[in-house]
């Protein structure tokens, strides 16, 4: 039986899971971050994310000396699994704690596996934040809404995976920032864009800048928190953004430009309340998409293609 909307597209009231939410990000911070000093550095960043799963997040395999491990956030049973290529693991619970404990947890049971990896303790992309070890500030983690949660990222994944499928030129695969803690996909006109101001809280502007090395339209989904967007929304932007980028007409009719964030935004719940939300989604990506290449200049005759379908190859003429 296929998934309902309300399976597939659950409510996720950001102000009723906040403190989650803070925390949440802070735990895959801390992960991330073990990858990050373990693998060697990707363009713009592509190494240290997360995947979704088809129970959660997922680091992928990370090097370690002969060996390999890997991390995983289980939002079913609401564990954490660090697990070896020997065949050695050990499972935390997710359960109300305090960051300081979940860091001091997780880095016992990898000294436990021989694993001996050291990160930065600092959060990233967070302005006013507390070293891993010493934040008992956060503690909240309700099972029912990180559930919710990984249900809409494994929902967008889909749409985003699919979406990803008609472009021919470079694109990102689909993949979690914990920096920003969004799931995001980007795509490349193949040619180089300004210098990156930086300037992001607690981010190297070397990071940033490469990162925006080339032009871009990224698109993906955010759960919400702080500034003018303060619940979960799908987001559009390109760098550099061409010139009248801002006005043009997109889909569906509730989305909008933001002019504080400098991005397209399509309300999760708007989304959600759309006969179809998979197809709602996907209309916004894709006229997000054409008024970033159109208004861009982007050689779209040699970069666009019609989206994949399973089983069939692409023609190629």
């Amino acid at each position: 039986m296929a998934p309902s909307n309300e399976d597939a597209w659950p409510e996720l009231p950001y102000a009723a899971w906040k403190d989650t939410c803070d925390t949440l990000h802070l735990w895959t911070q801390i992960v991330g971050k073990i990858r990050l000093a373990q693998t060697p550095w990707l363009n713009h960043s592509w190494h240290v994310t997360l995947y979704v799963t088809a129970r959660g997040l997922t680091t992928s395999p990370i090097p370690y000396r002969e060996r390999a491990f890997q991390i995983d956030f289980d939002f079913v049973d609401h564990v954490l699994w660090v697990r070896t290529s020997e065949g050695s693991f050990r499972r935390l619970p997710l359960a109300p704690m305090p960051v300081a404990r979940f860091y001091a947890d997780l880095f016992a049971a990898m000294a436990e596996l021989g694993l001996d990896v050291r990160i930065r303790t600092t959060p990233c992309e967070i302005a006013d934040c507390i070293p891993f070890d010493q934040d008992f500030s956060h503690v909240a983690y309700d099972r029912d809404y990180a559930g919710r949660f990984w249900r809409i990222l494994l929902s967008a994944h889909e749409v985003l995976a699919h979406f990803r499928t008609a472009f021919l030129g470079k694109a990102s695969p689909v993949h979690f920032f914990w920096g920003s803690f969004d799931l995001a996909v980007t795509r490349f006109s193949g040619r180089p864009a300004p210098r990156h101001a930086g300037g992001v809280p607690h981010l190297p502007d070397a990071v940033a800048r490469e990162a925006y090395s080339h032009e871009v339209s990224s698109a993906g989904f955010w759960p919400g928190g702080g500034g003018p967007i303060d619940y979960p929304a799908f987001y559009s932007y390109a760098y550099p953004a061409p010139e009248g980028f801002a006005g043009a007409s997109v889909r569906p009719a509730e989305a909008f430009f933001s002019r504080e964030l400098g991005e397209f935004i399509l309300p999760y719940d708007a989304a959600r309340a759309a006969p179809d939300p998979g197809r709602a989604l996907m209309d916004f990506l894709q006229s997000t998409y054409e008024a970033a290449a159109e208004l861009g200049r982007w050689d779209r005759a040699a970069l666009d293609c019609p989206l994949g379908e399973p089983g069939r190859p692409r023609l190629v003429r």
